[in-house]
């Protein structure tokens, strides 16, 4: 079985992650990996509550580090790991300039 995350910057730049469902990450494992990311590349919450969601993270991680990381197979390849961990879904599609992912 394989997870599958599409993350799209554009119609011209989307990228097709593909991981095994055994190298996903646990969700506490995917939670740490999101929030380092988060605080390494300086994100900022999405909502003026200043809540910040998993699925937000998700979003906000892809943005700040743009296409050209997701060009480096070890940085897409934990993307996916986490992303699918984080939200228990085999198919994820991360609309970047939508702020938005669906199942």
């Amino acid at each position: 079985m394989h997870s599958s995350v599409k993350v799209v910057f554009s119609p011209a730049q989307e990228f097709d992650l593909h991981v095994d469902a055994s190298e996903v990450l646990s969700f506490e494992a995917a939670r740490r990996w999101l929030d380092e990311q988060f605080v390494k590349h300086e994100c900022e919450p999405m909502r003026g509550s200043g809540k910040v969601l998993i699925a937000d993270k998700i979003v906000s991680v892809a943005a700040a580090v743009g296409p050209a990381a997701f060009a480096d197979p070890a940085f897409a390849l934990d993307y996916a790991r986490a992303a699918s961990g984080a939200l228990s879904k085999a198919l994820l599609r991360v609309d970047v300039a939508k702020h938005a992912i669906s199942y």
